[in-house]
């Protein structure tokens, strides 16, 4: 998850001097827009990503596939998505109307998945379309690809005698999916730079009810962020 935050991290980065010189091509063909450079944002967010559980189990003996009947028999039920979420979000304007951004959106915490813990983690690059925009307010509709993972570990503690007992992690490995991504938010603006921003996300992740119910994952946040110039 780390070398993944790094990469979209530097993608960010990346795309402010591309936003830039795209907004300078543009304006030495149109005198009709502004100099300087056009808006960029970058945001923190926090939410909840939903999905149900796939009504599978995993055995708490060998951590084989199951059926959660009887939970005395050894077999935990894995739950569905409802953890809270928090993520990165930038983004920058071609012009009035039309830009490009990516998210990153993960568990900061690890979820219990029957005798296993996981973490989930969506990232995704998006066309960006604000048809309204005010001085205070401003609707946005995203749309793009990206990715899901959902990465597992297990856990175990042994102790020598009653004096001491240890736990640890190990990872056992993870799921990568393909997604579809469409979001609509409506930026609400604190001041001249810092924004408000809820938002509802659309996420098609091929394959996902592998570890979940369906593979529609919806995904209600809250976004505080910092806006960058303005065209």
């Amino acid at each position: 998850m780390k070398r993944l935050l790094t990469y979209f991290i530097l993608m960010l980065f990346c795309s402010v001097p591309l936003a830039h010189a795209q907004r300078g091509s543009s304006s030495s063909s149109s005198s009709s827009n502004s100099s300087g450079p056009g808006p960029y944002n970058f945001a923190l967010g926090f939410g909840t990503a939903q999905d149900s559980s796939n009504g599978q189990g995993i055995s708490s003996i060998d951590l084989s596939s199951c059926t959660p009947i009887d939970p005395a028999a050894g077999c935990d039920g894995t739950p569905g998505l409802h953890r809270m979420t928090m993520g990165f979000d930038g983004d920058g304007m071609l012009n009035k109307r039309f830009g490009f951004g990516g998210e990153l959106v993960f568990q900061p915490a690890k979820g219990n998945y029957g005798p296993l813990q996981y973490r989930q983690l969506f990232y995704d690059f998006n066309g960006l379309y604000e048809p309204y925009s005010r001085k205070r307010v401003t609707v946005r509709v995203e749309a793009g690809i990206g990715g899901a993972h959902s990465g597992f570990s297990y856990s175990a503690t042994s102790c020598a005698g009653t004096a001491v007992c240890s736990t640890e992690s190990e990872s056992i490995g993870g799921s990568s999916h393909f997604q579809e991504h469409a979001s609509l938010g409506v930026q609400f603006y604190v001041t001249h730079s810092i924004f408000i921003r809820p938002q509802f996300d659309f996420r098609n992740v091929n394959g996902f009810t592998n570890q979940f119910g369906r593979d529609t994952v919806w995904q209600g946040s809250v976004w505080l962020g910092y806006n960058f110039g303005t065209f």
